[in-house]
This record gives structure tokens, C-alpha cells and sequence, in this order.
């Protein structure tokens, strides 16, 4: 296989590291915000902690764009942190990321992805709004935009 052979694996492989991180972002802010709005916060934010699911789209520095769905798991870390598991798959591919969040406002969220299968890695950040949660991913290989619910 040349070159060009690889180029659309390469794209679809981009798209889903992009979209797993997405989806943990959500995940771990959706907990953070519950934590940090009152003592019955924390309470909720217990109720938050499992899973979460959505859809979005990626979009590739290529230019290229696909939809993606995610499922994410997310656990509390510390008393203000959140790690983030989370597998999206897009029409070219799948993959599964990791992510950690902190709190840095009422109810958003930023922090960190990675993948280390592909190593793509760079910035999200969670806004939390009652069930659901936006959350939006950037780094070298694209951006991502997911909106997630439980």
C-alpha cells in the first residue's frame, strides 16, 4: 500500500481519537459542576459519577468532518478533578481515550485528552446545564463539539 493507500485510515483514525476525548470531557465536568454548587452538589455529583452518552461531530485539520457517537465512563479523582474513560466511533473508525478535568467555573470545566493509541492529545472543556453536558475538544488534529446526556 502507498501513501495515499493509508491517507483515508490515517483521517478516520484522527476523527474517533478526536471524538473520545469529547465525550470524557463531558463526562468529567458534568461531575466537577455537581461537586462544586452546594453540599446536596456533592450528593448529585455521586449520582453523576458512571455513564453518559452522545453524539457530535468531528472535524479534521484536513477540513474533513464526520459525526461521531460516544459512551463515557467517568470517576472522581479528587474532590475538585474527574478521570474520564470514553470510546467514540465515527463512520471510518473507533477508539477509546482518557481525559481529567477541573473545575474553573459555577459549571464549566477544562483540562486535558489523550490517546495514546494514536497520541493525539490537547485541550476540553465541559459546560454542564442540569443532564447534559457540552463539550468541546481541540488540539493538532482537529476539533471536536459533543453534546451529552445519561
Amino acid at each position: 500500500m502507498g501513501g495515499e493507500d493509508l491517507k483515508p485510515l490515517r483521517c478516520r483514525l484522527r476523527v474517533a481519537a478526536l471524538a473520545v476525548p469529547l465525550l470524557m470531557a463531558g463526562l468529567l465536568a458534568g461531575s466537577i459542576g455537581s461537586l462544586a454548587a452546594s453540599r446536596g452538589a456533592a450528593a448529585q455529583s455521586a449520582g453523576l459519577e458512571g455513564s453518559w452518552h452522545g453524539g457530535g461531530s468531528v472535524a479534521f485539520a484536513s477540513g474533513q468532518q464526520e459525526r461521531a457517537q460516544c459512551r463515557a465512563h467517568y470517576r472522581r479523582a479528587s474532590a475538585n478533578a474527574y478521570m474520564v474513560t470514553a470510546t467514540c466511533a465515527t463512520p471510518s473508525g473507533r477508539a477509546t481515550q482518557t481525559a481529567t478535568l477541573r473545575q474553573v467555573g459555577g459549571n464549566t470545566y477544562q483540562g486535558q485528552f489523550h490517546n495514546a493509541e494514536y497520541d493525539v492529545s490537547g485541550t476540553i472543556s465541559v459546560t454542564v446545564s442540569g443532564n447534559r453536558q457540552s463539550v468541546r475538544l481541540s488540539g493538532g488534529a482537529g476539533s471536536a463539539a459533543f453534546e451529552l446526556r445519561r
